[in-house]
């Protein structure tokens, strides 16, 4: 190893507005109504967060089946589709909704496309949660209209619109710019009449911890991103790190740390995803302390003072 390792601390990082919303949510509901309190998929993707959630109390499930009949249910920050709303009005459940306000509002932009008789193509990753309650937007009376699905730029070469002149899209929120923006072009230059959202889908934290990384892979010999493996912003931000030449890699438990990846490494700069606790920061450099001499800076950055409301619980 280095006699000596500098760890670039990169801001803004970990927990946004929509996580500490989401979090927030499960908790006031824990107190008000007691546990159990059942959540509908991880409420953010996150494996330290939910694991403290369910030590409260939290039951996570996937299926609404597996709520009794009356009791409360909390929807993910990542959003649902409307069959999923309504299977939970027919249950008879009480719901509140964690779906970040930044998701609601491409629900918004989504209906508000579907009811001008266009047709959608969505870009993003097959079987996350946001996709499905972005897609899942779409009902049975809009039997005309169909919504496509476009993960890579080879996607946009192979598609075949029913209404090409009759087209919008919109955008995962946790997408990396540089990825979606590659693929907007192409749909712009195959669908010159294509129509986007008003404002740009990716959310502020995604781009403000997208640009922070990129700030320090110019320094850097070594990228750690702490996150969770099914957090989609947190491994955009390793793909970012790689894509600039830099080692990288993505853990959400200091357990993971490999003591080879510091050898020889001078410069190590560390992010959060927007999912990741501070606490999981510290536990991990808590390690590299342990393991060798290391010097931390905090980066200045952009400062985040966006809160978004809780709803009604």
């Amino acid at each position: 190893m280095a006699d000596k390792i500098n760890i670039l601390l990169a801001n803004p990082r970990g927990f946004c507005a929509g996580v500490d919303r989401a979090i927030q949510i499960v908790e006031e509901a824990l107190m008000q109504y007691g546990k159990p309190i059942y959540v509908r998929h991880e409420v953010v993707h996150n494996q330290h967060v939910i694991n403290d959630l369910k030590t409260k109390g939290a039951v996570f499930i996937e299926d609404l089946n597996d709520v009794p009949k009356g009791a409360h249910v909390i929807f993910s920050a990542h959003g649902i589709s409307k069959a999923i709303r309504e299977e939970a009005k027919l249950r008879e459940l009480i719901s509140i909704d964690a779906t970040c306000p930044l998701v609601s509002k491409v629900h918004v932009e989504v209906n508000k496309m579907l009811n001008q008789n266009m047709d959608i193509i969505m870009i993003g990753h097959q079987d996350h949660p946001e996709v499905e309650g972005t897609m899942g937007q779409i009902e049975e009376h809009h039997t005309n209209r169909k919504m496509y699905l476009i993960e890579t730029i080879e996607d946009v070469s192979s598609l075949v619109a029913d209404h090409p002149d009759k087209l919008a899209y919109v955008t995962q929120t946790t997408l990396s710019m540089d990825d979606t923006r590659a693929m907007i072009d192409a749909l712009k230059i195959k669908y010159p009449n294509i129509q986007g959202p008003k404002s740009d889908d990716i959310c502020y934290a995604t781009q403000n911890r997208q640009d922070a990384v990129k700030e320090i892979t110019g320094l850097c010999d070594l990228i750690i991103i702490v996150g969770s493996h099914n957090s989609s912003n947190s491994n955009r931000l390793k793909e970012l790190a790689l894509r600039e030449g830099v080692e990288s890699y993505m853990i959400d438990h200091e357990d993971s740390l490999q003591p080879s990846w510091l050898l020889n490494k001078k410069n190590i700069g560390i992010s959060a995803g927007a999912s990741a606790p501070e606490i999981s920061v510290k536990n991990i450099l808590n390690k590299i302390e342990a393991l060798t001499k290391a010097t931390i800076t905090e980066l200045p950055g952009i400062k985040e003072s966006i809160i978004f409301k809780l709803p009604k619980i």
